[in-house]
């Protein structure tokens, strides 16, 4: 697609200002900032963008790509699983992907749960194509996207605990955003996952767009290539 950078500004911008406009209708309601949390669509414009990369560049028919309705696939660990987005063509699986943001001010217990959430996830479809859950065809293609909010707490040192073992090196006076980021790579290099994007934004700046890529291998460049190409090998096969 071109200009990519500006398509994705747009998804950044439409994700703080969906943001606001719920945690405002929120305050109105006197519900406070939960409604910003679980309010959805925040992620939609991330969603839009990467069916149109589907659609122009990998040439993906439309009515293939599920992203509200049916979007569950069956686990290997459990019964099903909702995906944000899937890729079903022919009745085989091609792709799915997680959209997911953090926003503080608690990032601590929230980075321990995206990462459990993240770890099961994989493995569960993982085993499930294994053992048949799917129409036999390629392995589908696995893909993680994180926006986190660039902030003082997500940017700051954080101490371990080491009451019995030392942790891995790399995670000492690491800070979230490093953590992520060491997370996403760990989970794309032991391949459970066939790419991952990491994109840091403000909620001021964010607004108009304004983002960072703290690795270019976690770059929305990279994701977008990686799934684009699988995309377009299967449906020049077909």
């Amino acid at each position: 697609m071109k200009d990519l950078d500006r398509h994705l500004r747009a998804a950044v911008g439409e994700f703080w200002s969906t943001r606001n406009s719920q945690a405002q209708r929120g305050a109105a309601s006197d519900r406070g900032s939960r409604s910003a949390v679980t309010g959805g669509a925040q992620m939609d414009g991330f969603v839009r963008l990467v069916r149109a990369l589907l659609i122009e560049d990998a040439r993906v028919p439309d009515p293939e790509i599920h992203t509200k309705g049916q979007v569950k696939l069956p686990g290997y660990f459990r019964p099903e699983k909702e995906w944000d987005l899937l890729v079903v063509c022919r009745k085989r699986l091609i792709a799915t992907i997680e959209f997911e943001s953090h926003i503080g001010p608690s990032f601590g217990n929230n980075f321990n749960n995206r990462t459990e959430e993240a770890l099961g996830s994989a493995c569960d479809i993982r085993t499930a194509y294994r053992e048949g859950a799917f129409v036999p065809g390629p392995d589908p293609w696995l893909g993680y996207l994180m926006l986190l909010e660039d902030a003082p707490g997500s940017r700051h040192a954080v101490k371990v605990s080491e009451p019995h073992f030392k942790v891995f090196e790399e995670f000492r006076e690491s800070s979230y955003a490093r953590r992520y980021e060491i997370l996403l790579t760990k989970l794309v290099r032991e391949r459970l996952y066939n790419s991952a994007c990491l994109l840091l934004s403000g909620p001021e700046a964010g607004r108009r767009g304004a983002y960072t890529e703290p690795s270019e291998e976690l770059g929305f460049a990279n994701f977008a290539r990686s799934l684009v190409g699988h995309a377009l090998s299967f449906m020049q096969e077909m």
